[in-house]
């Protein structure tokens, strides 16, 4: 663990945002995490310095993005004919297979030293479930987790009626996470027509919007959400 444990976590709140732009600030935030835990490698625990964490928050105009172990094959439409319907395509670092993203999502991105918190990945990955979970009740809305699978689900007890509301796909490296989750609100659940969501078939994808018969304002979502990663982690947003 870290010699110096900083729970505080900046919020960040990137509004519309295109895909290829967060990505490459996720990924300077987290590199300079990493460049700080390799300093502190070499240094006496009394000259350690902390490791900073950030959460987050943006949408994204259209996009879909295929996890390093995803199928190539479950993007249904040619790629040439992405430009055609607004869309962009990216092949990137995280786990998980291919998702969309697009205007009326939330998209949250936790950049964390985990080292300040715990040390455990599949904790980490249940704690931002549950985060949505408790979010989707704010709004009178039911989810849980299917056994095996990743992400929150609306009659995840039915099999033939369950439907993702909410993706993840993480990537870490020495305990810093990158990527996150995804959030249907009023996002255009027609885009996730083109592919084959998370490489799941026989599961269908829904949206808050869609649950509750009316638009959810995408500000009021994220201020339950961050409320709810906050407590789940423990950390003192700033």
């Amino acid at each position: 663990m870290n010699a110096v444990i900083n729970r505080k976590t900046k919020f960040i709140d990137l509004g519309l945002k295109e895909y290829k732009e967060a990505w490459d600030y996720q990924t300077e935030l987290f590199n300079e995490i990493l460049a700080v835990k390799g300093e502190n490698r070499n240094l006496p625990e009394d000259q350690q310095k902390q490791t900073h964490n950030y959460l987050i928050f943006c949408e994204h105009p259209h996009v879909y993005t295929l996890g390093k172990s995803g199928d190539e094959n479950n993007l249904l439409v040619k790629k040439d004919d992405l430009p055609s319907i607004g869309a962009a395509y990216f092949q990137i670092n995280r786990g998980g297979d291919i998702t969309y993203h697009g205007p009326g999502q939330l998209v949250c991105y936790p950049i964390l030293d985990l080292e300040n918190f715990f040390t455990d990945i599949h904790q980490y990955m249940r704690l931002l479930e549950e985060a949505v979970i408790q979010t989707l009740k704010e709004f009178t809305i039911s989810a849980g987790r299917i056994a095996g699978l990743t992400g929150v689900w609306i009659n995840e007890n039915d099999p033939a009626k369950a439907r993702k509301i909410s993706a993840m796909g993480v990537k870490s490296s020495r305990w810093v996470t990158m990527h996150g989750l995804a959030l249907n609100i009023n996002a255009d659940l027609g885009y996730f027509k083109n592919i084959v969501a998370c490489g799941i078939d026989d599961k269908a994808v829904t949206s808050m919007k869609q649950e509750l018969g009316v638009t959810i304002a995408v500000g009021d979502v994220e201020e339950v959400l961050k409320k709810k990663i906050a407590e789940q982690f423990e950390m003192e947003l700033v």
